[in-house]
């Protein structure tokens, strides 16, 4: 497939901050790319840096160009932080980007596709902070893009909004939009993109498609089980097992061989108060790159997250 977007070793710093190191990525027409990361990873900036809304060291083409001199009305932007008038109507405000543009989508369509249909005449300030963020959606959707950047587009959104704009970005994509999204949501990247890029530090530690990022780094299927446990009565298990505070995690368990865990627990005299069993996911497969879940937790000793872990100071880079 044609390449709408290179980018070659791409570095930005702030001072002694260093939000970007060496990435490098290519997007082709009609993929979804899911940038995923916490606060401070770097997205933001390296959204900025394809866009070429900041300079930053490397190569970076759109379309085969430089960012800054390709034709507006083919690229779509949603910035994470983005306040338009407040006193506009949501279809006042649809109007005012619409005619930025000499060729844009019907304004009453894009309404309707961001689900603001019924909301249209409600003042920007009078929307609730999901709706506001459809507006935001909407106004980068109005110039009919052949490449959108999202950054972060479902942040406060409803799930069963979320999952509206996820099947409008999946549309836009089959009819030929390349897109990249930012996430920390790993059920969003694993649902929309076709490959994901897992950003930390300002390095991107891989990109692939969800799957195999699962298979080779998400480790194994885990059972929880909850309750209060003697370590020597677990030796029992036969599994490799980890216990920490009043959980149990037992490894490599088979959804077959759930019953004969059980079997044993009960064998050993373990009550427990819940099990649960689950597949590794993307975000056992982050953990396990860099450390650290998508939303800053960091893994402690045990494999557990710690989720008051430190986050870079004022957030996104």
């Amino acid at each position: 497939m044609d390449e709408v977007l290179v980018a070659e070793d791409l570095r930005r710093a702030y001072g002694d901050a260093v939000a970007l190191s060496g990435v490098s990525l290519s997007l082709s027409a009609g993929e979804v790319f899911a940038l995923v990361g916490p606060n401070g990873a770097g997205k933001t900036t390296l959204v900025r840096a394809l866009t070429g809304t900041t300079d930053a060291e490397g190569r970076v083409e759109l379309f085969g160009g430089p960012p800054r001199e390709v034709a507006r009305e083919r690229i779509g932007l949603l910035p994470q932080s983005f306040g338009p008038p407040s006193r506009l109507t949501a279809r006042e405000l649809l109007d005012y980007y619409a005619g930025l543009y000499d060729e844009h989508r019907s304004v009453e369509a894009v309404l309707d596709d961001v689900g603001l249909a019924d909301a249209a005449d409600t003042h920007y300030e009078d929307l609730s902070g999901g709706q506001r963020r459809r507006v935001c959606v909407g106004t980068a959707l109005v110039n009919e893009p052949d490449l959108l950047f999202l950054d972060e587009p479902t942040t406060g959104i409803d799930p069963a909004g979320r999952r509206d704009l996820w099947e409008l970005i999946e549309g836009l994509a089959d009819e030929g939009v390349t897109v990249l999204v930012t996430t920390h949501y790993m059920e969003e990247a694993e649902r929309l993109a076709d490959r994901v890029g897992l950003l930390a530090d300002g390095e991107l530690v891989a990109v692939d498609d969800p799957g195999t990022l699962v298979a080779e780094h998400g480790g194994e299927s885990r059972l929880t089980v909850a309750g209060e446990f003697d370590p020597e009565a677990v030796d029992a298990l036969e599994y490799p097992t980890t216990v920490a505070a009043d959980t149990l995690t037992v490894r490599g368990v088979d959804p077959r061989e759930i019953g004969r865990v059980v079997e044993r627990l009960a064998a050993a005299g373990v009550e427990y108060d819940e099990l649960s069993w689950s597949e590794p996911t993307l975000e056992d497969a982050y953990l396990e790159l860099t450390g650290r879940s998508a939303d800053g937790g960091a893994r402690t000793e045990t494999g557990a997250v710690d989720r008051g872990g430190p986050v870079a100071a004022g957030g996104e880079r």
